[in-house]
């Protein structure tokens, strides 16, 4: 999506790319709480013989989060995010002697909803066969793209799945982290919610939602226990001055329950 400037006329906005993969990990882990609403926990997590980029723990669902950051295009979003969640799966008690000692916090095991587990995935771009194997209802990856801009403009752009009809699950028995992770973690759906709804309740939510979602840049996002509004879910903010300190105004979340 091209950027202008206005003063008297509009003036694009150049490309400004990111020379190392490292100075995108860099500027993430300093403003997660600002762009993705999570809590920095480690950065370089090494666990039997995987190294995680970024490890991050979200407050508001209880759980862990891991970040991969990509600057080539040449990898299977599906087999790494699986291998990641299996690993830290089979590592719980790991994850935590990890996020307490960092925080000097009493997390307990049991404190921990590890069915709400998941990965991002950024980068500069993704491939189109990238884009399309995120085409499940119960996957639980994110892709994010970022990119550099003159005048240290940096944009972060949640990748949403074209569709989402057919379930990751189909292909678990196929592969043995797939299979293992799915059966543990859980990606909630609206269905989820309405499933057992009476019909007037369906139809003022359908009617609530088409509201919600036309006011602006309004992502739906299923939690375990309600449905999210989150605005927004495309973020612009200048890198030298986006700090962990900064008060984010991006991520106002109305919840329906």
């Amino acid at each position: 999506m091209p950027l202008y400037n206005l003063k008297d006329k509009l003036k694009p906005i150049l490309f400004d790319p990111f020379k190392l993969e490292q100075e995108i990990q860099t500027l993430t882990e300093e403003n997660l709480d600002l762009i993705f609403g999570l809590e920095f926990v480690k950065s370089e997590f090494s666990l039997n013989n995987f190294r995680i980029d970024t490890l991050a723990y979200d407050r508001e669902n209880k759980t862990f989060v891991i970040i991969e950051y990509k600057r080539g295009e040449n990898f299977s979003v599906i087999d790494q995010g699986y291998s990641y969640l299996a690993l830290m799966l089979d590592n719980k008690a790991e994850f935590i002697l990890e996020y307490n000692g960092l925080t000097n916090q009493n997390l307990k095991r049991s404190d921990v909803d590890w069915s709400q587990s998941r990965i991002l995935f950024v980068a500069p771009q993704f491939t189109t066969y990238q884009k399309a194997a995120i085409q499940f209802k119960d996957l639980p990856i994110d892709l994010w793209e970022i990119k550099g801009f003159e005048n240290n403009l940096v944009s972060y752009e949640h990748i949403k799945p074209a569709k989402t009809n057919e379930s990751i699950k189909t292909f678990s028995s196929k592969d043995n982290a797939l299979s293992s992770v799915s059966k543990e973690v859980i990606v909630y759906t609206e269905e989820d919610h309405l499933r057992s709804a009476e019909p007037y309740i369906v139809e003022l939510y359908e009617k609530l939602k088409d509201l919600i979602l036309n006011l602006s840049e309004i992502e739906l996002k299923p939690r375990k226990d309600y449905i999210a509004f989150i605005l927004n879910s495309n973020f612009l903010f200048h890198k030298r001055r986006a700090r962990k300190s900064d008060k984010c105004y991006g991520r106002v979340k109305y919840a329906v329950r």
